[in-house]
């Protein structure tokens, strides 16, 4: 009989973060933070699991691989079958794919490392999310099946679609018999298809960018350039299509982040300037996530220093090999590079003539005070450090260093990288009497996710580019 009525099956545990349940929808692992005493989050976690024949929790801890202790595992999945936890433990300095016994022991096994970069993705599929494989980039993005089948399927997909795609597995029937994939290159803006199993066809379903279809694109080509100190940066350098790559107007592009990395692969705003006829080169500077711990280092706010003392290497390094004309390279970046893109400016006015920052970071005491009342205040002011650095590595302070022209671009409803940082910076630069133009959109986040307000930034750049480098005409 049905009578509407509910009751709840467990409490909330207000102090959780997330839980993970098994392919059944079974609860297994319960992840709680913990907070200090003024109730703000302290970057450190408590985990716990689920017997399976038990509604109580246990702590998962004293984990080992080969008799080794594991000091910090995050748990992803559970397989109920085999009754562990998947997740990311650091191994080598790398972070690596390992599982662990849900049963008391703590016993568990490596799935997958690398000693060169970090394993950051479980591939999952169906609608279980079972775990059939695991994701890192190295030049570009590789995915290592843990299932024969799979390997073979998505090697041989890649060898028959052209430009030598990246194939990623998106979704599947609840049989896994019919698996929709996405298939995309530097080139390609990536094709939906549709993947039968018993018929082994293929059908194209929709492109992802469907205006972009059939339109030449830059290839971008995984290069390492030095920086001051010796130490090879890794970067991508695309070109405009038909290009020789020699004196060229060209862009240098840091990442967001900094606790991020470029890849190979499609990037509209790069491709925006390769049809423009520029050269684009995105480097992973020291700070990037994905080489490491050592690579990571400080951090890029830490150690902005060295962040933009490799960002701006990129530039010298288009120069020095003929790509880039010296009176036509400048600079753009979005979030934390277009702090990169800002402060490049502190460190050598001369190098770049022209500037793009959006959503940028522009005042490092900004950054933690906006977190000031948050829980998560403390992480973010530990995050960005204490001392002379956040004077020395704040744009907005040092707007009388700049020679270049700023284009800024921001959204109003920033929860990222709150607008201020933005208007504070053009104000800075009016007062000290430095060209810069200001473009707000109203109640738009950090991505700026709106095609009128994208069109509108790009058309503002391209015109803001050609003026500032003389490209007009």
């Amino acid at each position: 009989m049905t009578t509407g009525k509910r009751r709840p099956r467990e409490r909330a545990d207000p102090a959780a973060q997330r839980y993970v349940a098994d392919e059944q929808g079974q609860v297994r692992i319960k992840v709680r933070a913990r907070y200090d005493g003024n109730g703000r989050l302290t970057g450190e976690y408590d985990y716990f699991y689920r017997r399976q024949d038990s509604n109580g929790w246990d702590a998962l801890d004293n984990l080992t691989i080969g008799g080794e202790p594991v000091p910090w595992f995050s748990p992803l999945s559970v397989d109920s079958a085999r009754n562990v936890a998947i997740g990311f433990i650091v191994n080598g300095g790398y972070d690596a794919i390992a599982e662990f016994a849900l049963d008391g022991t703590g016993a568990g096994r490596l799935l997958m490392a690398r000693d060169d970069v970090d394993v950051d993705t479980l591939i999952r599929i169906g609608r279980q999310r079972r775990v059939v494989g695991a994701s890192y980039a190295t030049e570009k993005r590789e995915v290592a099946y843990f299932s024969p089948e799979l390997a073979t399927l998505a090697e041989n997909l890649g060898k028959a679609l052209p430009d030598q795609p990246i194939i990623n597995i998106v979704g599947a029937s609840s049989d896994e018999q019919r698996l929709l994939l996405i298939a995309s290159s530097d080139t390609q803006p990536g094709m939906v298809y549709l993947f039968d199993k018993a018929k082994r066809t293929l059908e194209p379903i929709l492109p992802v960018r469907a205006g972009l279809t059939d339109r030449a694109m830059g290839r971008m080509q995984p290069i390492t350039y030095p920086a001051a100190d010796g130490t090879q940066i890794p970067a991508y350098l695309t070109l405009p299509p038909g290009s020789d790559g020699k004196s060229l107007p060209a862009i240098v592009l840091p990442h967001g982040g900094p606790a991020a990395r470029d890849e190979w692969g499609f990037d509209w705003l790069v491709q925006f300037f390769t049809a423009r006829g520029y050269a684009v080169l995105q480097p992973n500077y020291r700070g990037s996530s994905g080489y490491g711990a050592d690579w990571y280092g400080r951090n890029g706010f830490k150690a902005w220093d060295v962040a933009i003392g490799d960002v701006n290497d990129a530039g010298r390094w288009l120069i020095s090999e003929g790509i880039a004309r010296p009176d036509q390279l400048a600079i753009a970046g979005w979030s934390y590079g277009g702090y990169a893109a800002l402060q490049s400016q502190v460190l050598d006015p001369a190098l770049f003539k022209a500037v793009v920052a959006i959503a940028p970071v522009t005042d490092l005491g900004y950054l933690a005070g906006d977190a000031r009342q948050y829980t998560n205040y403390r992480i973010v002011r530990d995050y960005i450090g204490e001392g002379p650095h956040i004077d020395d590595g704040s744009p907005r302070r040092h707007a009388e260093k700049f020679a270049a022209p700023v284009a800024l671009f921001h959204g109003t409803r920033d929860l990222n990288v709150d607008v201020r940082h933005a208007r504070a910076m053009e104000k800075a630069l009016q007062d000290a009497g430095k060209p810069v133009i200001y473009h707000e959109y109203e109640d738009l986040q950090h991505g700026l996710g709106d095609s009128k307000a994208r069109i509108d930034m790009l058309a503002t750049i391209g015109r803001f580019l050609d003026e500032a480098l003389g490209r007009g005409g």
